[in-house]
């Protein structure tokens, strides 16, 4: 979900009179897509035992499929929910456009506002965004705890929409910053709003995939940004027309979310329990309403809600931990390198002949898209763990397969074809797991009562270590070289997986009260 550093070539039937989002489907209306899993088991405490008889019926949204001839079923019961998935991610689309869109324009952009060649004015155009992005995180849960996601989403568009524009319309260097400051203030909302939005509205069963649509949305905005860039090698002023370009998306989600609905959770916790019922009822089916306004207040009662949390219960059990596991996820992918494998890269195509940087950068983002959307397939079948330690794992391989290719004395054109293989594994073994996996695991292990500030505090250390990586990665390539710093990457990496393999439960298959359940001691001991 989350490649990130700014500087760096990335080269990554509706009835009438209804709200389009808000219908239900009735089974006749409904479409099923295939996918029949059996219970899960949640491997997180004792207490799991007494969890397993939850799981005996199966809940009405994977009920919903569309028979052919009696033999084939054709699973769709996560359509109800996908309308509104598909407006959040759209926050994500535009978090990977404003990833791309400076890469190729930002040389037009420094000339015309007259900062070419000054390297360190360049890199506050980029820095700037980031301390935006770190700012809006870290002050996201409170919004979101007062407002609900879906008003938290709207009021998010408004710096997302000016600082686009004043981007666009910039006649200055200073112009360019404060547009800059505000879209990052902007991103750092939506990085810790989305995932959060659709762990809550998704069914439990389709949670995993639902929520791998913030990654594939990210590739998608990385994409079209790197292609919509493309005439500025040739158009000087086309950076304006691809800023202006940035703030649509804003106008999308604003409208969207204007139909769509409110988590059920924060409905049920703020007393709107009729209103919960609806959408659960909407979205999950009608056999789950009571099953889960149960859940919620058997939590809302143990826990209390999010309007009375404090950022000090983070240093408290069980919410201590699910911060340092957010946190620790975050430091240890940024720190594998992923920045420094795109910054590289570029390079990397040249070298067997795709001279284009523009070219290259598409390549890569395609290649990221493909492994997002393999996650999708895979994340509810495989769950989180194993795909976690499998794309770590496939990451430290990647990295040596490079390192190896950087320092074996053999044939040159050997050394470039593994350079090109090794880089393409990195960046699809990347997208499969460690990408995706992170953004999705972190709201599944917070309580309901800290879920908002473990994202925003997660999400904090996720920008400082961009920052940081950003900041000195050219620096221990120019002192070291290359290859031992792409080997401390692959060393990182291997430790993610082995953090992943101790520290990380899994949750597929579970919804997300079950979790808290099972991972809080207070419901252990009661159960017992």
């Amino acid at each position: 979900m989350w490649v990130l550093h700014q500087p760096i070539i990335i080269s990554l039937k509706a009835r009438p009179n209804r709200k389009p989002f808000a219908y239900p489907l009735s089974k006749k209306e409904a479409f099923s897509f295939g996918f029949q899993s059996r219970p899960k088991t949640l491997n997180v405490s004792a207490a799991k035992k007494q969890l397993e008889e939850s799981q005996t019926q199966k809940p009405e949204s994977e009920k919903l499929s569309l028979e052919d001839n009696g033999s084939e079923v054709v699973d769709l019961g996560w359509l109800p929910a996908f309308p509104h998935v598909l407006i959040a991610s759209m926050s994500n689309f535009l978090f990977g456009y404003h990833i791309g869109v400076m890469n190729g324009p930002i040389v037009s952009i420094a000339r015309e506002l007259g900062f070419e060649g000054n390297s360190i004015l360049e890199g506050l155009v980029v820095s700037i965004f980031i301390v935006g992005a770190f700012i809006g995180s870290i002050s996201s849960g409170l919004v979101v705890d007062k407002l609900g996601c879906r008003r938290t989403f709207q009021i998010d568009t408004i710096p997302l929409i000016l600082g686009a524009i004043l981007c666009a319309q910039a006649q200055s260097l200073d112009d360019v910053l404060w547009g800059r400051f505000l879209v990052g203030l902007g991103i750092g909302v939506n990085t810790v709003l989305v995932p959060i939005y659709i762990s809550e509205v998704s069914p439990t069963k389709y949670r995993g995939s639902l929520g791998t649509l913030c990654q594939i949305g990210t590739c998608l905005g990385i994409i079209t940004s790197l292609f919509l860039g493309i005439p500025s090698e040739s158009d000087p002023h086309w950076w304006r027309t691809v800023l202006y370009i940035a703030s649509i998306p804003g106008f999308i989600v604003a409208f969207g979310m204007q139909f769509a609905v409110d988590s059920p959770r924060w409905l049920c916790k703020v007393g709107r329990t009729e209103d919960a019922k609806t959408v659960i009822s909407n979205l999950w089916g009608a056999s789950e309403v009571d099953k889960a306004i149960e859940e919620f207040q058997s939590v809302i009662t143990e826990d209390g809600t999010d309007s009375n949390s404090r950022w000090l219960d983070l240093l408290e059990e069980p919410h201590s931990k699910a911060a340092f596991i957010g946190g620790t996820l975050f430091v240890l992918q940024q720190f594998a390198g992923i920045n420094g494998i795109l910054y590289f890269s570029s390079l990397t195509f040249k070298e067997v002949g795709i001279t284009s940087g523009s070219l290259a950068s598409l390549f890569v983002g395609v290649t990221n898209f493909t492994g997002a959307i393999c996650a999708l397939y895979l994340m509810d079948k495989q769950g989180r763990q194993k795909l976690l330690i499998a794309s770590y794992l496939g990451m430290a391989l990647s990295m040596f397969v490079i390192v190896y290719a950087i320092i074996s004395p053999g044939d040159e054109q050997l050394s470039h074809d593994l350079s090109i293989i090794g880089t393409i594994m990195y960046i699809f073994t990347f997208a499969i797991g460690a990408g995706p996996v992170t953004g999705i695991i972190i709201p599944e292990l917070s309580s309901s009562r800290t879920r908002s500030k473990i994202m925003g505090f997660s999400l904090a250390v996720h920008w400082v270590c961009n920052f940081l990586v950003g900041l000195f990665f050219l620096e221990l390539v120019d002192k070291f070289g290359v290859a031992p710093v792409y080997a401390s990457f692959g060393g990182v990496s291997f430790l993610a997986a082995i953090f992943a393999y101790y520290f990380i439960v899994e949750t597929k298959g579970r919804s997300l009260e079950e979790i808290e359940m099972s991972l809080n001691p207070n419901f252990s001991d009661r159960g017992k």
